[in-house]
């Protein structure tokens, strides 16, 4: 593509690098110019304008963003992905529903480096997304960009990101009580719990409140309802075999992992009863709304993408989130002296 200042006598079928605005009308930045717009430009003053003329096999901005995005979402119905339509060079990819966003890194990152005018950009791997949301922006930068370029970019594309949709419809929550605990604490388990099923469109529609011991936990699993499963205690599980992970054994079920690299949230075990119930055994920290490690299981566990322990070891790497100040046992102490 040839860019530059160039005289009026030349730039007609030019593509405006910059808005002008002349007496009466302005011409916006990306306008193929016409003879009308070039005599204009005459009668205002100027003798050259600052233009972009595409060279043989270049594809202007919008054609190729379409093109590209187009191929991303190619059998639409399998990414949860719809585009805006393409504007100065940029469609958008947008959720349709409530999932979790699963990015091919490696497509991703060949994509960006076929030519630096093609892009594609996206949320982080396993974002939660909502109906609505802003998943990825593919943008050409230049006003035109190579068409061999663009092919290879449009071959790799497919796959490049999806939404992976909640498949779960219904939950249940065993909170756990224990002597001297106060009425608020569950309380407000329940209300944070409640949040997060509601964001992900699951009902939380079967609630039990037991004493803590392992055969009465075991026993409410036994008959709580849900195709998800999560357990609240009010005292904290501190090992793979305390209470709660021992009343899922009890229940006939099994205990895949206990703790996650992922602070708060630490303290996490997940589970499973029969084939198909996963049980999620949650930190103290899921009482408060604020994002934790409970919230990447849960979000994983509704897609159907129960995390392996490949899955939770790399959930480290920025697994250390954000700190609260008013935490009773502040992770950095502080040193005098």
């Amino acid at each position: 593509m040839r860019f530059g200042a160039t005289p009026l006598s030349e730039a007609e079928g030019g593509i405006l690098a910059h808005s002008l605005r002349l007496e009466g009308r302005r011409l916006a930045k990306g306008k193929y110019l016409t003879s009308e717009d070039i005599a204009d430009l005459g009668a205002a003053g100027f003798s050259t304008v600052v233009v972009a003329f595409p060279d043989e096999g270049d594809v202007g901005e919008d054609v190729a963003a379409q093109g590209l995005a187009e191929a991303i979402v190619a059998g639409q119905n399998a990414t949860g992905l719809r585009l805006t339509t393409a504007h100065t060079g940029r469609v958008n990819l947008i959720a349709e529903g409530p999932g979790v966003l699963v990015v091919d890194r490696e497509k991703v990152n060949q994509i960006n480096g076929i030519d630096a005018g093609v892009t594609l950009a996206t949320l982080a791997p396993m974002t939660r997304v909502s109906k609505g949301l802003l998943a990825g922006t593919v943008k050409m930068i230049p006003y035109a960009v190579p068409g061999d370029a663009l092919a290879e970019a449009v071959e790799i594309a497919p796959g490049a990101l999806r939404v992976a949709p909640v498949i779960t419809r219904r939950a249940g929550l065993i909170l756990t009580e224990v002597p001297g605990q106060k009425k608020t604490l569950n309380d407000k388990g329940l209300k944070a719990i409640l949040q997060r099923c509601e964001a992900l469109g699951i009902a939380l529609d079967d609630v039990r409140v037991v004493p803590h011991g392992t055969d009465r936990i075991a026993e409410a699993l036994s008959v709580i309802t849900g195709e998800i499963v999560m357990i609240l205690t009010g005292s904290a599980t501190s090992d793979s075999r305390d209470t709660a992970p021992a009343a899922v054994r009890r229940a006939g079920g099994k205990v895949h992992r206990f703790g996650m690299p992922v602070d708060p949230g630490n303290l996490l075990f997940l589970g499973q009863l029969g084939d198909k119930r996963h049980v999620i055994g949650l930190p103290g920290c899921a009482r408060s709304p604020a994002l934790n490690g409970a919230d990447w299981v849960l979000e994983r566990v509704a897609c159907g993408m129960p995390p392996s322990d490949r899955d939770f070891a790399e959930m480290g790497v920025g697994g250390l989130l954000k700190e609260i100040p008013i935490r009773p046992q502040p992770r950095e102490v502080s040193r005098k002296g």
